[in-house]
């Protein structure tokens, strides 16, 4: 080596030296400072220019003197010394835990002239050795696959869990190449994780299947994170997740919904059925009973057959029901749209419960002024008529309804209002789904409880709204509103 090549050689070491994080100094072996870095000099807070040429004495406890001398002792005998914890002095007097690495320095005639030190807080490394083994323990007693791999795919780590889940132990594992968890089917994907991965992205929450040790299958949920080293990516962790029960307990959901959903199906089917058969029966006993009402002239009799067409009609208020309901879960309820009066909806209505009952009366309060909507007049009514006969039922206590109507810039509103027993707040959500009734605040009074299901599903199919505000035992309020266009 030239003399030329030499100096620029120990240029290159010198800033290597200067630019390590390590503090590196070195000594003569009479533990004269000969070399001092910044890493040094942000260690123990001498300058190179304070220290060099003092006694290594400057940094060393006096009670720790006799420990220089046995370095020194050790060092003339071509002896390293690696990773000796010691202390030593700070500037200002303090004393500092650390891990010494001390080397011999030899001139070109190979003798042992002096001694290269590297130095290292030991709180520091002791620290960072705690977090790695913290890591390294959650890591291994984590319950979920960990895998770490090159960017070529070969593992490189392999826990606990991984060995659990896939059946391989780390010694079967580490230096194989991850495609052999990956059925043949699915070799693609690994190419596809490997690309976004080289890509600086991170895979999250990908579901697939693996395959274990032993061949069988397993549904998997996996993440898969770039790892960086320097700012460049050198491999990926792999989290790696069974969710095989969760898999087949949303199988078995599935499978359940659909049997419900078959059964549903074939319970409208028998309603419908069931309500076509009645209604035609049913039509010929009320025709005949108001022909025997007609014919009757003993007044004991008539009461009977007037009695008995009074639950026919209740009968037959009750088959119509379940046909709406069957109609609607079919999607085939008719609409008979054309333009009528909202006020003389509501006073037909209203005329048509009065009729039924002695308990109470029906007020009509408001303005009352009319307006042209377009709707099934008939299904409207029946909305109202619905709101009615509810009120008088859940309102035994009292003697009267109120029934209202107005509108705003949009809509034809009404409100029918009675002074009954209320409904619980936690039920009003639920009044207008098929077959629900208020068991806690009614459990004397009779019905199914499709009633309000239909006229909700009408108010709906005209685009309206309908609702109900309620205070247990001071009444109800139903409402509902139509678009005037």
């Amino acid at each position: 080596m030239t003399d030329s090549n030499r100096l620029d050689m120990n240029s290159w070491l010198s800033s290597i030296v200067e630019s390590s994080e390590d503090p590196i100094f070195s000594k003569t072996l009479e533990g004269t400072i000969q070399s001092w870095n910044m890493a040094a000099t942000l260690m123990f807070g001498y300058t190179a220019e304070e220290i060099i040429g003092k006694n290594i004495s400057v940094i060393t406890p006096d009670e720790l003197e006799a420990e220089e001398t046995s370095i020194i002792e050790q060092i003339k005998r071509g002896a390293r010394i690696l990773h000796y914890e010691t202390f030593r002095l700070k500037k200002d007097g303090t004393k500092l835990a650390v891990v010494l690495s001390i080397s011999p320095i030899r001139d070109k005639f190979t003798r042992i002239v002096g001694a290269s030190v590297i130095a290292r807080d030991q709180l520091i490394q002791v620290e960072s050795e705690k977090k790695k083994a913290m890591l390294a323990a959650i890591i291994d007693s984590s319950v979920d696959a960990i895998i770490s791999k090159t960017l070529n795919g070969i593992i490189t780590s392999w826990n606990h869990g991984a060995e659990t889940i896939l059946g391989y132990t780390e010694k079967d594992a580490i230096g194989q190449h991850i495609t052999m968890l990956i059925p043949e089917d699915r070799k693609q994907e690994e190419e596809e994780i490997i690309s976004r991965i080289r890509r600086g992205e991170r895979v999250e929450h990908f579901e697939t299947i693996r395959k274990r040790k032993d061949g069988t299958l397993i549904h998997a949920s996996i993440t898969v994170s770039p790892i960086v080293l320097n700012g460049k990516i050198i491999g990926a962790s792999k989290i790696l997740r069974d969710i095989s029960d969760r898999i087949e307990y949303k199988s078995q959901l599935q499978e359940q919904t659909k049997k419900l959903e078959e059964l549903n199906q074939s319970k409208d089917q028998f309603i419908g059925i069931a309500s076509h058969e009645l209604k035609t029966p049913l039509t010929s006993i009320k025709a005949y009973l108001q022909l025997l009402e007609r014919t009757v002239t003993d007044s004991k009799h008539k009461l009977y057959v007037s009695k008995t067409l009074l639950f026919v009609g209740k009968l037959e208020e009750l088959v119509s029901d379940l046909l709406d309901v069957s109609k609607i879960q079919a999607g085939r309820l008719q609409l008979n749209i054309r333009e009528c009066s909202i006020r003389e909806i509501v006073e037909n209505a209203v005329e048509s419960v009065q009729h039924t009952t002695s308990t109470h009366q029906i007020m009509i309060t408001g303005n009352g002024e009319d307006n042209r909507i377009k709707a099934d007049q008939n299904r409207v009514e029946q909305v109202i008529i619905n709101f009615l006969t509810n009120a008088i039922k859940y309102s035994p206590l009292s003697d009267r309804v109120e029934v209202s109507y107005w509108r705003d810039e949009l809509n034809v509103l009404v409100k029918v209002r009675d002074f009954g027993i209320g409904i619980p707040e936690e039920n009003t959500e639920k009044i207008f789904q098929r077959f629900y009734r208020v068991e806690s605040t009614s459990p004397h009074i009779s019905g199914l409880g499709i009633g309000l299901f239909i006229s909700c599903q009408i108010i709906k199919r005209h685009q309206g709204e309908i609702w109900v505000k309620s205070v247990p035992g001071k009444g109800s309020e139903f409402y509902f509103s139509l678009p005037l266009k």
